[in-house]
């Protein structure tokens, strides 16, 4: 019984009405998936336990717009494609239009774009990869709307994230080139001063050999970045100093890519003069020559569970829990065994 001293909460309402949280938000947010008997069995429970429908309009968004913002940066990467895919599609699904703005380099274009949210009354906001800066953050969650991030994390502030393990990844896939019989492995990375991607992929880089009681060699290490033009230019860099290497570990698909041109360029080939492995598991990785083995992470399914996470916290329902993404190694033709 609810006591009369204490304001009625949703989860009052829920349990009274022996149906979960989820589907006390939906038929008060007029949603769907819920029967009619439910619906009245609900707000019956509604009128006599007082629950105040005018809470319920102001936390619970009953004046929801149905729309998600998604504010990812300005990066010649194409990861973003199948995590946008993902959002869009389970939006759709569940009634939410999505508004889509390119921060731009560093995220520089967001207080722009933050405010654009704020006047289209936006209900939540997806974060995909933005850099973790103060004066970022500060911009996103002061405006005092639900956010969920993908493949980024905020440390210090409570807003729960989707993403792979970039360490465990890397060192996994590092791993798998040992066990091929690779023992002078190279690095295309991304930069050191980066948080999110470029540290964690290199530790995973360089703890996956320390482990296996193999050096890595500074020499053998690039980091330019994630792009196509940055493989293209750790590759070469490789070529020309000579080193003795007999495959690499891409921390991005396009870069691997990039790799494999100046390789054909040159005359080598892959997997015979050098493997290559790479990082994501983006289409460019499959229509790659020869096909691109790559480390896949679940970006459709990220974009799917940042959903699903972010309509939670739009509802008020139970506290979001963060999410660690699966991985594994797609096998294609570019890793020789030795």
């Amino acid at each position: 019984m609810v006591s009369i001293f204490n304001k009625p909460t949703i989860k009052d309402v829920a349990k009274k009405s022996n149906v979960s949280v989820a589907t006390v938000s939906r038929i008060l947010n007029n949603l769907e998936g819920y029967s009619e008997a439910t619906r009245k069995k609900v707000m019956q429970v509604v009128d006599e336990i007082g629950y105040q429908r005018n809470d319920v309009a102001r936390n619970l968004k009953i004046k929801s717009t149905h729309t998600i913002g998604v504010l990812l940066p300005n990066v010649s990467t194409n990861f973003y494609m199948e995590i946008l895919t993902g959002i869009e599609e389970s939006a759709h699904v569940k009634g939410y239009s999505v508004i889509i703005c390119n921060a731009g380099d560093n995220g520089k274009r967001t207080e722009e774009y933050v405010r654009v949210m704020i006047e289209r009354q936006i209900d939540g906001i997806i974060v995909c990869s933005l850099p973790p800066e103060k004066s970022l953050i500060k911009k996103i969650i002061g405006v005092n709307i639900p956010v969920v991030l993908v493949s980024t994390v905020y440390n210090g502030y409570s807003i729960p994230y989707i993403k792979v393990d970039d360490y465990k990844a890397s060192y996994a896939a590092v791993e798998y080139l040992i066990k091929s019989g690779h023992k002078k492995i190279a690095m295309i990375g991304g930069p050191k001063e980066d948080s999110i991607a470029g540290f964690p992929r290199l530790k995973g880089f360089t703890q996956a050999l320390k482990d296996n009681k193999l050096n890595a060699e500074e020499s053998l290490i690039k980091n330019y970045g994630f792009s196509f033009q940055d493989g293209i230019t750790s590759m070469e860099e490789l070529l020309r100093e000579k080193e003795e290497f007999t495959a690499i570990f891409a921390a991005c698909d396009d870069s691997a890519v990039g790799a494999l041109s100046v390789a054909h360029n040159r005359g080598l080939k892959v997997p015979e003069d050098i493997s290559i492995i790479g990082y994501d598991n983006t289409k460019v990785a499959e229509m790659a020559y020869p096909p691109l083995t790559t480390l896949a992470q679940p970006f459709y399914e990220m974009g799917e569970k940042a959903v699903e996470m972010l309509i939670k916290r739009i509802s008020l329902e139970d506290e979001v829990q963060n999410v660690i993404m699966p991985f594994k190694i797609i096998k294609r033709d570019t890793v020789k065994r030795t």
